[in-house]
């Protein structure tokens, strides 16, 4: 079941055409990459579905309902040009913003004060937000977007500022977020972080939706039908049924190949023709990384290149 569903949105800005017919459907309880270099529109649709901007033409469902201004309180939103108000105490800071989001004075407080505790900044609540460091704000800030438990989390490049391991702590605030019922679309550049947290992906590229599936699904699209083999006790040449792309070193007397062979084929006939010129050591398929498959898509190179 989807909890929000993108259907044929477009907007144009004078001359620049924004998004082009985008659809797609946000899986409820899911985290939901959105990706996209800078400028290809991601930040656009983003505002429209908080309502910050209106779509020219398309619409948007949330929960299966038309997206209206009583959804506003269902989200929270982290942008990736963050603000505070820097005179503003910590405390006076969330219970403000949680009060606007709907919250009573005395459960702002409260649930203010447990988060701050959850995130190793509880010390910091009567401190101004100037006095904070870059992190410390942006614990603040995701503080503020998800202590209203909203069922819908947007997250825009939500680990800029944080040390590894405040990252880490964060990572794992999202996942047990999503774990609880959350859906959380999730905007980034870096390629680790979908890999390691999202379950399904889009891709929209100068306007265009590009790619859209589980990440799973999207990895099986690419597989290539390469492998790599390492090896000893010879040299591996280009066989009857497979390509030798590149051979490196590995130490410790190995060699490393990556060889290309038909995604159809079946490896077992790959592995006979390979034991026959080397003493193979290991086999295993290249699975493309999102990163592989986010250069390639952006390039326009339909064939992925060795990352």
């Amino acid at each position: 079941m989807s909890l929000l569903k993108v259907e044929s949105v477009s907007k144009s800005y004078s001359e620049h055409q924004a998004l082009a017919n985008v659809s797609m459907e946000i899986p409820a309880q899911t985290i939901f990459g959105l990706l996209g270099p800078n400028g290809a529109g991601k930040t656009t649709l983003i505002r429209i579905i908080n309502q910050i901007i209106e779509a020219d033409q398309g619409s948007i469902l949330f929960d299966g309902v038309p997206l209206n201004l009583e959804h506003i309180k269902n989200i929270g939103y982290l942008p990736e040009e963050r603000g505070l108000y820097k005179k503003m105490k910590v405390g006076e800071q969330l219970v403000y913003l949680g009060q606007l989001r709907g919250l009573s004075l005395r459960d702002a407080t409260k649930t203010g004060k447990e988060w701050c505790k959850k995130l190793g900044i509880g010390d910091w609540w009567g401190k101004k937000v100037e006095d904070l460091s870059k992190g410390m704000a942006q614990k603040i800030q995701f503080i503020a977007t998800v202590m209203h438990e909203p069922k819908l989390i947007i997250l825009d490049e939500p680990f800029s500022g944080f040390d590894p391991v405040n990252a880490n702590l964060i990572k794992d605030e999202i996942l047990e977020l999503r774990d609880k019922g959350a859906t959380i679309i999730f905007s980034t550049h870096r390629m680790e972080s979908v890999e390691q947290l999202c379950d399904h992906v889009a891709m929209i590229n100068k306007s265009e939706k590009i790619l859209d599936g589980s990440k799973a699904e999207i990895k099986e699209q690419f597989r290539d039908g390469s492998y790599y083999v390492e090896f000893k006790e010879g040299e591996i040449s280009s066989g009857s049924s497979f390509e030798l792309i590149s051979t490196e070193d590995i130490g410790r007397g190995l060699r490393r190949a990556l060889v290309q062979y038909s995604a159809e084929g079946n490896p077992n006939d790959l592995l006979k023709e390979l034991i026959g010129q080397v003493e193979i050591h290991s086999f295993v398929e290249r699975i493309p990384s999102m990163n592989d498959i986010f250069i390639s898509l952006v390039k326009g190179n339909p064939e992925l290149v060795e990352s």
